[in-house]
């Protein structure tokens, strides 16, 4: 089991990381030895989180598509803790639209579907692109392992439901370059995992009235409950600790398929 890597001591790169499975992901990086930049937007709650992790968190306001915003966060990755090991990409927005509704004699509006597909592929992918090259430069283990890379799809990736269109085709973007991205990095050791989630307990579904809820957790055949974001970041580290797994997409749902 020489080759089993240890959190302890990495430091990882999360967007989204204010929120949802994105703090849960940073809280258990931070209470398992490593180091963790929150890269979310200024509105976020971001500062706090990192001021109440103490000195090995820190808060990078940024918009995921933003070529210098994404660039300053890696940079202060290097500056603050001296490397970047882990990148977590769970930034993302929805919208929930039908294609036409016919009702009202109106097609989805273009711009609504091009701003999901922005943010969550776009996003993501120039988080990767910059990421890579402080992950790059970091010293090769045993295994020529440099750096790891953990994307957040989704089951709607494979399920897509009425009115998600955007997000399903965003979803599918991510699930679509993991093994190609994986393959890219390959020769200079970064692996490239993306999860896949089902429902989870995150603010938007918090959101909810307690009867859709229990509904919503109803159709989960086992654990027949929503996911806690702790389980989610439970998985992240140990994908970041086991150098196996790589260019693979991972449901995390409880066996869920979604309904139409």
């Amino acid at each position: 089991m020489a080759n089993i890597r240890s959190i302890k001591g990495m430091v990882g790169l999360v967007t989204g990381g204010a929120s949802g499975l994105g703090r849960a992901t940073v809280e258990r990086l931070v209470q398992n030895g490593a180091s963790a930049v929150i890269l979310d937007l200024p509105s976020s709650d971001g500062h706090a989180l990192a001021a109440s992790l103490g000195d090995r968190c820190a808060f990078a306001p940024a918009d995921v598509t933003s070529e210098a915003d994404v660039q300053s966060a890696v940079a202060l990755a290097r500056e603050r803790f001296g490397k970047l090991d882990l990148a977590v990409n769970c930034a993302g927005i929805a919208v929930a639209v039908k294609t036409y509704n016919i009702k009202k004699d109106l097609p989805h509006n273009l711009e609504d579907f091009q701003r999901v597909i922005t943010v969550n592929i776009g996003g993501t992918f120039n988080v990767i692109r910059l990421a890579v090259g402080a992950m790059a430069k970091n010293e090769p283990d045993a295994d020529g392992h440099r750096g790891c890379i953990i994307n957040t799809a989704s089951v709607a990736a494979f399920d897509g439901q009425v009115g998600q269109a955007a997000y399903s085709a965003s979803k599918g973007g991510i699930v679509g370059m993991t093994l190609p991205i994986a393959r890219d990095l390959a020769p200079i050791g970064i692996r490239v995992v993306t999860i896949a989630p089902g429902l989870f307990s995150t603010p938007l579904l918090a959101g909810l009235p307690e009867k859709v809820r229990s509904f919503l957790a109803r159709q989960v055949p086992f654990p027949s409950r929503l996911g806690d974001p702790a389980e989610f970041a439970h998985l992240v580290t140990s994908i970041a600790e086991n150098p196996m797994i790589n260019g693979e997409v991972i449901r995390l749902d409880g066996a869920i398929r979604m309904q139409p």
